[in-house]
């Protein structure tokens, strides 16, 4: 199988950033998943963001685990560092290169099998331990590149493609992350680029732990009816903090909604979106709000968007650990082999 490259060459108008890229410059390889599947809506609003945030892109470093999640990132920032790990490893391998190199910017992309699963000690290490970099799930509630099985993100009722019913209660990953300690957390939905694209760039800026959960229905999968990670679903079942622009098979649908005013948007197909911002009350700084509105809205059906909690003063393990600030690769001998007495210094304070 052959597969088609993107051309090197760009016009020479297109628009560059003030660092001298064009947006054409964060893109990788074409993609060779489903037609229509979210992950790329993802993928092109990592681009957007750190096209618009003016990152050089070998000042990046993605890495990921296994599943039609992780392969994602060889379709954007084609120049950049990126390491693909074994499946539900990539936190410990991203804590790694982060200790070893501070400064590059470290983007952690997985999916609710890579993460929620095997992976689910791993990202909870990642999270209390404050590792900086922002870590994306792209949740669709099953298993992908295995025909389709329930993951565990999989909410307790949802029906497969084949009409089995799900018996098992879900592992809320945005409820996790908010316990243990991470200092950015948010939930998009894949169509949603206005929603998406800022919190991506909030979380690439952020100083500490940056987690976001995206809803990305599987279009072979779980895209029917029945299913709770299906387009429909969601835009029914849509409970949005900020302003919607969304984006339909057909055409795109713009919504424009005040703090605190509730919606019904008729779609192509006859479903209705149901639209409500949050109040302009809403804190995002109190975890303990955060929480307790993601349960409220929880048992109502809907599913809540936007920026649910952020620490603006997060520390990140470095600072916990009082590591080195240059990168391991930067130091001579001398500071990497102390000698004997440093040895025996550090021994003894460990008696």
């Amino acid at each position: 199988m052959t597969y088609i490259t993107k051309p090197k060459l760009h016009h020479p108008s297109l628009e560059k950033n003030r660092v001298g890229y064009t947006r054409r410059d964060y893109e990788g390889k074409i993609s060779t998943l489903c037609a229509g599947c979210g992950h790329d809506s993802i993928s092109a609003a990592i681009i957007q963001a750190c096209w618009e945030l003016d990152i050089e892109p070998h000042r990046v470093a993605k890495l990921s685990g296994i599943g039609c999640s992780s392969k994602t990132p060889d379709y954007f920032l084609g120049a950049s560092h990126g390491f693909n790990t074994v499946h539900g490893r990539m936190p410990s391998v991203l804590t790694g290169a982060n200790l070893a190199n501070r400064e590059l910017l470290y983007l952690g992309v997985s999916g609710d099998g890579d993460s929620a699963s095997i992976g689910l000690g791993q990202f909870a290490h990642s999270m209390r331990r404050g590792v900086r970099m922002a870590y994306i799930v792209e949740n669709n509630g099953v298993y992908g590149l295995t025909k389709g099985q329930f993951s565990a993100t999989a909410d307790q009722g949802s029906q497969s493609k084949k009409g089995v019913v799900n018996s098992d209660s879900p592992v809320d990953l945005v409820g996790m992350a908010l316990q243990l300690g991470a200092t950015y957390v948010a939930r998009s939905f894949s169509g949603d680029k206005a929603q998406l694209v800022p919190l991506i760039k909030g979380a690439l800026a952020h100083g500490g732990a940056a987690f976001i959960d995206v809803i990305s229905p599987c279009v072979a999968f779980n895209n029917h009816a029945g299913s709770t990670r299906s387009y429909d679903h969601v835009r029914e079942h849509n409970e949005a903090v900020s302003r919607i622009d969304f984006i339909s098979p057909r055409d795109t649908i713009v919504a424009e909604v005040a703090p605190g005013e509730r919606r019904d948007i008729v779609q192509h197909d006859g479903t209705v979106l149901r639209l409500r911002a949050l109040h302009e009350g809403y804190d995002p700084t109190n975890r303990a709000n955060a929480s307790a509105y993601l349960q409220k809205h929880q048992a109502l059906g809907e599913v809540v968007t936007g920026l649910l909690y952020v620490d603006p003063d997060a520390a990140d393990l470095h600072s916990a650990l009082n590591t080195s600030g240059a990168p391991l690769n930067r130091l001579d001998l001398a500071e990497l082999c102390p000698g004997t007495a440093a040895l025996a210094k550090l021994n003894a304070s460990l008696r």
